[in-house]
């Protein structure tokens, strides 16, 4: 499965990705429950109404966020929001995955104040970020991606579109994007680009959760199957374009092709254990893979033939170990292309004998065909936990496996 998130033309913010989420398909009821199960996390907040509805924006029916709050607060100590945030994903029992995204949604704001202000993350003030709409849009959308298993798959993120002229806010007037939307795409691989739009169209929340839900910045959108797309209305209106978020979940069955580097060499007089060696180091400064096969050559000698795939970049890197750690006077380089499957990483919880454990599988689709590959560690680490031979904990794990993939 593939995300694509699209704020290409009204850019992002909280509400906007909570409702294009509830426009995918999230239950909204269980959004709503779960929101008002938390706001007693934050004192002097409460909530009066809220909802999502279908409205018409500029011809684009989308899901809109009907929020009406009661506050008797200007500012609150990041500390505070963050604390809330976190007491509120324990709270709604939340998965590892989710609670982790939440922590680090709040952690960038945070981390964005602090540098701009000069001051420590721990005396960091809130402003507009301090009402409870932070709280709502942190932790509504990790509800709604955990709901919708998002955590588990690819997303990717085209580029954001952030307006343009002025912004004005609690220190001032400055031009837009604001220093603190500036600060959290500072350094993350997502491109932001301007319009005419003279408005602020990504906000300091909205940029904080998009850059913790992916890294992956794509200028196109990626071959792939459309399963669903997702509205999300932001609450201004513009007279040129729908200011809408769009939030497409689609499929990548088919293979496709890249080119890497194939790197060998023969040696015949190297030992087992510096071979051994050889592949863990060549393979932690980023090889794809590398094999090492035994063979005859002239003379009826034995060889070793060492074969590393690897990207153009880590040629030089690579060919400075084969040849210092082995003695290698010569290295074959050749370029090839690779059909690659395309996959994506899984993992669930589960409790067996009354263990609880973390399972990560990768899962690919081949012509309607789909493979299951358990990581072999989480195999061992059961196995050997519970004395267990491994062949009948991967049959088990499999089982499991198919009731979450075919309930």
């Amino acid at each position: 499965m593939v995300i694509v998130i699209d704020p290409q033309i009204a850019g992002i913010s909280g509400d906007m990705i909570l409702c294009s989420l509830i426009d995918l398909g999230v239950d909204k009821n269980e959004i709503i429950n779960g929101i008002k199960k938390i706001e007693k996390f934050l004192p002097n907040s409460k909530i009066n109404k809220i909802d999502f509805q279908k409205i018409q924006k500029h011809g684009i029916e989308s899901t809109e966020l009907i929020l009406e709050v009661d506050e008797n607060v200007s500012e609150r100590k990041g500390i505070e929001v963050k604390d809330a945030i976190i007491n509120s994903v324990k709270e709604l029992q939340l998965s590892d995955k989710a609670k982790s995204f939440a922590e680090s949604c709040i952690n960038s704001l945070i981390s964005s104040e602090s540098k701009i202000h000069g001051t420590s993350e721990d005396s960091v003030h809130f402003h507009e970020a301090s009402s409870i709409d932070t709280l709502i849009d942190i932790v509504g959308v990790t509800l709604a991606c955990d709901k919708l298993r998002f955590f588990d798959e690819k997303i990717v993120c085209l580029p954001v579109s952030v307006g343009s002229g002025t912004v004005s806010f609690s220190h001032g007037t400055m031009s837009n994007p604001a220093s603190a939307v500036l600060q959290i795409f500072k350094n993350s691989n997502l491109m932001i680009k301007g319009n005419n739009a003279n408005e602020e169209l990504t906000t300091p929340t909205g940029a904080c959760i998009l850059v913790n839900l992916t890294n992956d910045s794509v200028e196109y959108y990626p071959s792939l199957n459309i399963n669903s797309v997702g509205y999300g209305a932001g609450q201004k209106n513009f007279e040129l374009f729908s200011n809408v978020l769009k939030i497409v979940q689609g499929s990548q069955e088919k293979s496709h092709m890249d080119s890497v580097k194939i790197l060998e060499t023969n040696v015949d007089d190297v030992s087992g254990e510096i071979l051994g060696y050889l592949i863990e180091k060549i393979m932690k400064v980023g090889a794809k893979d590398i094999s090492i096969y035994p063979g005859i050559t002239k003379k009826g000698r034995p060889t070793n033939l060492i074969s590393v795939i690897c990207d153009d970049e880590k040629i030089d890197v690579i060919t400075d170990i084969l040849v210092l750690e082995t003695g290698t006077l010569g290295i074959r380089i050749s370029d090839s292309n690779r059909l690659i499957v395309s996959r994506t990483n899984h993992s669930f919880s589960l409790t067996f004998e009354g263990k609880s454990f973390e399972i990560n599988y990768k899962k690919s689709i081949y012509r309607q065909k789909t493979h299951f590959k358990i990581e072999f560690e989480d195999l061992k680490n059961i196995a050997e936990t519970l004395d267990k031979p491994i062949r009948d904990v991967e049959v088990f794990l499999r089982k499991e496996i198919e009731k979450i993939e075919d309930p």
